[in-house]
Order: structure tokens, then C-alpha cells, then sequence
């Protein structure tokens, strides 16, 4: 089989880009027209949720949305996926892959330059992708350790070599962790990118300047002279930076105040549909979720269609404890979606051996935008299965470092990923570094691998629908809604679409955007 990267499509226009799901619906006004043509000049003030003062550049710690959008300021990836969730090449000019999907040729873009002045080459490109490789404490090491190997062929070539074949190969490697730096480099505190932007100043956690980068490789693209990049992780203060003019663009929207920003003649409500879903994280090595039945009655506990429409207004679609969505082509039609049982709950809690169950749930909003409120929802909904909910609210700053993946039950989300398989390793796989609720299945493992490796989709199918059985009746993560994407932008940013990827167009809105004069 050989795919090159400008049409490695494989019959998935229609599905993918039917599957992305995207809408702006009336919520966007002042759409991208074919007459509008890109202006330079101007800044661009982001308010971004999702900073800590620990954050920095470093590409094995990437986990929240100031890090990762600011990444993509100063970096390139080397594949990116496009509004209509098709794998388009970036930093890889294109790629072939041999019989089997095992091996993989990519070339390297040529006439692109680092800030410093250094051409990008195929070292560079081998570099960035050992540093997710072998020992390494990168939350992406469970992708990278499907490469078997990672070898220059010359200048503008790299070979990857799977240890099983992978038809996914370039949706994986679009991942915001396999972003490149020049090799050798590591002062992750001073960033260097063949990307749109030069940083300017970082105070972590607080804000960040980026001056365009003159000699940027993508046309139409880095239109504004500067981003300036403030942390707000207060969604109310988010919201007053936006109608206020301090800001001209913010992430995560509260869905309790989108329709009244919809309402604003200055405003444009961005809506994507995409993989993002919200979780209750129970650590399966940690009492009392060792045990399965534990799991299953906290699952049963959740008024979901309550959370929706009182957490999200709406603005999203059911859970049912797995992490696959609706408008994904591996999505199991057939898994009976689990409804609220306070009764069935009990039962479970019985065969644990408990008449009632007491519960600490760490909670904030930098999980997700009302992720307080939607403790104190599910708080509520348990209490008549006999299980009692105390609610210990944390501080955004610092919650990634000190909660997730430390507190025996607590909140989180994901953005998702463009394929199955991705989403499957990064969060299930019993070797991921990001397995956040400390399941390990080795069976699950088993089939993940051999789904992989297929190029039969409806053999893929078959695994992928069974994985979303087992997560979903003895996984740790208890899934009840995946909410839309929201943004909210000045109708002065122009150029500005939905995304299947993450908010603020799949964290590249800067340099994709400009202001109108």
C-alpha cells in the first residue's frame, strides 16, 4: 500500500470530514467570506484558560490550553489535521508507507529556518521525535512507543519504523507533543520554532508577547504583528475581558452565559463538535475503586441528561463511559447508553460488600467551566444511591500538577483526538503516561495493538467497539457528557472557523486570524 501525505485520504473525506461534526449554526456570525482576504498588521489579545505558573515549553509536558497554544505560536508540528479532520502535511512535505503500513517515508518541508537562523533538516526532525522515545517522561512515550525506530535518509528524509503497522501513522503524528525544535536544544523556557510567532516576554501563568516571525514559511498565515497572550483562568473574568475589549478572543466559554453572548453585536460565538468529553476520575489502584463494582454503581449515580442540559445548557451530547464520540466512524452504535439507577447502584455497592459509600471528590473549574457545578449535580443525583459526596474544591492554579493523577477520585476532560486508536493509548493504554485513571487491562492492550495494525476497517471496527465495551463496564473514568467546543472572538478577528480539534481552531487561531483594518 502507498499513501502520500496530499491525499492520504483512504475514503475518509466522507466519513472524517461528515464525522468531524462541525457547527457554527447562528452562533457565528461574520463567517469567512470568499471576497475577504487576509490583512496584516495589528495585535491580537488572547485571555486563555488553562495556565499554571509551572507551565513552560517543554514538549514532553504539554497538558493544558495556555502551554499548547502558545506552543503552536512559537512551533510547527509536522503533520496537522485540518477543519474537516483530514491529516494534512505541515513540517512533512508528504509520506509514503510501505506494505503493511510497518514502514513510513516522510520528506522534510525544505527552505524552512528556525528563529535562530538554522535550517530545518531531518536531525531536527529525528530529535524532536527521540524526545518522546525510550526512557523519557513524555506524555506522549505510549505513541512514541509504537516506533520502532527513527532514522535520517538524508537531509529532507526520515524513515519511522512501526513495531506493528499503523494506517494512522500521520493523524498520530499530528499530536501537539511531536511539535519540533531545533536538535539538541533544551532551554524549554526560551522556546525555538520554525512557527508564526518569536516570543517577546513569558511570565508564566500570567502572560506572554510574541512578535511575528518575518521569514514564516506559510502563506496567508502570521497576519497580525504581535500576540499578546494573558492567563485567565477565572471563566467570569474571561468573560468580562472579552465584552470589555481587554481581550479579542477566549477559550472554554461558560455555557451558562453563551446565549447571552450570543446576543452581543460585537461578539462571534465559535461552536465546534469534536471529541471533548468530561470525566470523573476514579483511580482504579486506590481503595475504594480497586474494586469494579465501586466503579460501576459511581457510574450508575449520574443523572447524565441533568448534567447536559444544566452543566453545558445543552451544549454537547450524552457520555456513556467511554471516551469515543458520536461522530467518530468507530463509535459503537450498539453499546446500550447507561441511564441513571439509583437502585442499580445499590446493587452494585452490595456485591462490594457496602451499604453506602463515602466519597471525596476533588473538583475545579480548571477541569472544565462549571466542573464545580457539575460536582454538586452529581452529588445530588447520588445521595439516593446511598452514596454520599463531599465536594473539596481546589485552586486552577497548580490543579494539573498536584490533583490529576494524584487524587483517588477527582474531575478532568480531554479534547479528544482524531482518531480512535489515539484516544484509546494516550488515556486507556496500560503504558501511557497519561492513563489518568491508573486502569490496566492487558487484554484491552492486546486488542489495541491488534486493531492498529489492521487495515481491514471492519475488522478495526470490531476491536474498537469491544475496547469501548470493556472501558466502559470496568474502566475507572466515568464519562457523562461531551461538550462542544466554545469560544467566543471579536467580530474584528477575522478568518475565524470551527474545529473538531480543541478550542480556538485546534489551538492555531494565531496563526490563522487577522483583524480587520
Amino acid at each position: 500500500m502507498t499513501t502520500r501525505g496530499t491525499g492520504f485520504q483512504i475514503g475518509r473525506r466522507g466519513l472524517l470530514a461528515g464525522a468531524a461534526g462541525l457547527s457554527a449554526l447562528s452562533l457565528l456570525p461574520g463567517q469567512l467570506r470568499a471576497e475577504d482576504a487576509p490583512k496584516r498588521g495589528g495585535l491580537l489579545r488572547m485571555g486563555i484558560g488553562g495556565g499554571s505558573t509551572t507551565d513552560d515549553f517543554d514538549l514532553r509536558k504539554l497538558n493544558d490550553w495556555v502551554p499548547v497554544n502558545q506552543a503552536y505560536m512559537v512551533m510547527n508540528g509536522l503533520v496537522e489535521i485540518d477543519a474537516d479532520n483530514i491529516a494534512r502535511p505541515e513540517l512533512f512535505e508528504s509520506w509514503e508507507a510501505g506494505a503493511g503500513a510497518l514502514e513510513w517515508v516522510f520528506k522534510v518541508r525544505q527552505g524552512v529556518t528556525f528563529h535562530n537562523g538554522k535550517t530545518l533538516t531531518a536531525d531536527d526532525v529525528v530529535y524532536s521525535l527521540n524526545l518522546h522515545r525510550g526512557d523519557s517522561s513524555s506524555a506522549a512515550r505510549s505513541v512514541a512507543a509504537a516506533f520502532a525506530d527513527v532514522q535520517k535518509l538524508s537531509e529532507h528524509e526520515v524513515k519511522i519504523t512501526l513495531a506493528s503497522g499503523n494506517a494512522d501513522l500521520p493523524y498520530v503524528l499530528s499530536d501537539y507533543h511531536f511539535l519540533v525544535v531545533p536538535t539538541g536544544f533544551d532551554d524549554w523556557a526560551n522556546p525555538i520554532g520554525t512557527g508564526p510567532f518569536i516570543p517577546d516576554s513569558i511570565e508564566p501563568g500570567v502572560r506572554a508577547r510574541f512578535t511575528r516571525n518575518p521569514n514564516y514559511w506559510k502563506p496567508g498565515c502570521a497576519n497580525v504583528d504581535a500576540v499578546e497572550v494573558i492567563v485567565i483562568n477565572d471563566i467570569a473574568a474571561r468573560t468580562n475581558a472579552l465584552m470589555s475589549g481587554q481581550v479579542q478572543a477566549i477559550n472554554s466559554l461558560d455555557f451558562k452565559t453563551v446565549d447571552l453572548l450570543a446576543r452581543n453585536k460585537n461578539l462571534q460565538i465559535v461552536r465546534s463538535k469534536g471529541g471533548q468529553h468530561y470525566t470523573f476520575l476514579m483511580d482504579c489502584t486506590q481503595a475504594p475503586f480497586t474494586d469494579v463494582n465501586v466503579r460501576q454503581a459511581v457510574k450508575y449515580a449520574v443523572n447524565r441528561e441533568q448534567l447536559l442540559q444544566t452543566a453545558l445548557l445543552g451544549y454537547g451530547t450524552l457520555g456513556n463511559d467511554h471516551p469515543i464520540p458520536v461522530t467518530d466512524r468507530f463509535f459503537n452504535t450498539e453499546l446500550a447508553q447507561r441511564a441513571y439507577d439509583p437502585e442499580k447502584a445499590k446493587f452494585f455497592l452490595k456485591q462490594a460488600g457496602m451499604d453506602g459509600l463515602k466519597l471525596t471528590l476533588q473538583s475545579s473549574d480548571a477541569a472544565f467551566p462549571g466542573a464545580v457545578d457539575a460536582a454538586a449535580i452529581y452529588r445530588t443525583a447520588a445521595a439516593p444511591a446511598g452514596i454520599e459526596v463531599s465536594i473539596q474544591r481546589e485552586p486552577a492554579d497548580g490543579y494539573w500538577d498536584n490533583v490529576w493523577m494524584k487524587a483517588p477520585f477527582c474531575m478532568s476532560y480531554w479534547g479528544g483526538r482524531p482518531t480512535a486508536d489515539q484516544m484509546l493509548t494516550i488515556a486507556y493504554s496500560s503504558a501511557s503516561a497519561q492513563n489518568d485513571t491508573h486502569w490496566a487491562n492487558a487484554d484491552f492492550d492486546r486488542l489495541l495493538g491488534e486493531a492498529r495494525a489492521l487495515l481491514d476497517d471492519q475488522k478495526r471496527r470490531e476491536i474498537y467497539w469491544e475496547l469501548q465495551r470493556m472501558i466502559h463496564d470496568e474502566g475507572g473514568a466515568m464519562i457523562p457528557m461531551f461538550g462542544d467546543y466554545l469560544d467566543g472572538v471579536s467580530k474584528k478577528v477575522k478568518g475565524v472557523t470551527p474545529h473538531p480539534m480543541f478550542n480556538l481552531m485546534g489551538a492555531r487561531l494565531a496563526e490563522k486570524v487577522w483583524l480587520d483594518s
